[in-house]
């Protein structure tokens, strides 16, 4: 009688060694709940501290899928919490407080460390939205294709960690490939692009605590083979969390882009991701207003349907330029759909023209 589907796909993890611990995934229980169907499917759990280089999850799913009899393979990462409890340890130091949290007249606290240049991925723009539904993705997609376009140089770096949203924007998903212990980036439309989304199951998700996300963050900006970029844009996931934090910490970045709609609800979020910002030493180079007007079909009209000048007075605020008022078109939300950015699918419509001068100005400007 053969064996069972569970210990062969069990045998074959068996031999993958996390370089970290020197142990086989499956003896440390960092390869856990493994689970087959009847028709092949396979499901477990890796375990993954911050330490651990997050290209193990593809490894896996590689692995378990060369197991004959496997149809399909659902990996899902869990952060791994590692106590080690010492009778006669010395009580834990306090954690360090980040400088940027400080408030007047609070004591001192120490310095972050100093984050780490890249040269070779040129000037690093983060673009960042105060809460989600603004179109911050759809932003940075086609000011990243349009300069592209022109020539340039351009890697896109997807941080959203709990939404990676670019795969699908820019059409193309597949694990990448690994060579001289490099990630190397897909490419799609003139663009080196890496995301969390080539690496993880379409709907599984990313359930990671700080520590995890920095882990990300860093590796993508340290061991992916970016080449010499000009520019690398970083979609940030909405608010002011360990994304954020993360990226400020790991690279010197040039500066962000804010992303809002007319509404006063986002530009008030807005605001605070721009404060959060300002506060990390990480200059604002200006406003996007996204979805300001949409023009009627009937009358030709625009249509103020979020409201109006919200962009402006969040710039004004902040003393910074409002790059560009983008329209509400509705095939740029369909071409974000099937992977064809508006600056390529139509480039002469009003939308694509305003993110292409959008685009120009934040060159002009990084």
């Amino acid at each position: 009688m053969s064996e069972p589907l569970t210990a062969r796909v069990s045998a074959a993890l068996q031999q993958i060694v996390n370089p970290r611990t020197g142990e086989d995934l499956v003896s440390s229980e960092q390869v856990a709940n493994i689970a087959v169907t009847l028709d092949g499917k396979v499901r477990l759990e890796l375990r993954l501290t911050s330490a651990d280089d997050a290209t193990l999850a593809r490894t896996v799913r590689l692995a378990a899928e060369q197991v004959d009899g496997v149809t399909d393979v659902r990996v899902d990462v869990r952060e791994a919490v590692q106590v080690t409890v010492t009778p006669d340890a010395p009580a834990p130091k306090p954690a360090r407080s980040l400088p940027v949290m400080s408030q007047p007249g609070a004591p001192s606290t120490p310095q972050a460390p100093q984050p780490s240049v890249f040269p070779n991925l040129g000037r690093i723009i983060a673009v960042s939205s105060g809460k989600g539904g603004v179109g911050k993705s759809t932003v940075t997609v086609n000011l990243a294709v349009a300069l592209a376009a022109q020539g340039k140089r351009v890697g896109i770096l997807d941080a959203d960690i709990y939404g990676p949203n670019l795969p699908l924007m820019l059409g193309v998903n597949a694990p990448p490939m690994v060579a001289n212990e490099q990630i190397v980036p897909l490419e799609a439309h003139g663009l080196k692009v890496i995301s969390l989304g080539f690496l993880i199951e379409r709907d599984q998700p990313a359930i990671w605590r700080g520590p995890i996300v920095m882990k990300i963050i860093t590796q993508f900006l340290r061991d992916v083979a970016w080449g010499q970029l000009d520019y690398l844009f970083v979609d940030m996931p909405p608010g002011t969390g360990d994304a954020q934090l993360s990226l400020v910490q790991a690279a010197k970045i040039e500066g962000a882009v804010i992303v809002t709609t007319p509404q006063e609800v986002a530009v008030g979020d807005a605001l605070r991701g721009a404060k959060m910002f300002e506060r990390v030493g990480v200059p604002v180079l200006g406003i996007v207003e996204n979805m300001s007007w949409f023009e009627s079909p009937d009358t030709g009209k625009p249509m103020a349907i979020f409201g109006s000048g919200g962009g402006q007075r969040l710039a004004d605020e902040l003393g910074v330029p409002l790059l560009g008022q983008v329209p509400l078109y509705p095939p740029v939300g369909e071409g974000g759909d099937v992977g064809r950015p508006i600056v390529v699918a139509d480039p002469m419509c009003g939308a694509a023209v305003k993110l292409v001068e959008i685009a120009n100005k934040v060159a002009g400007t990084a």
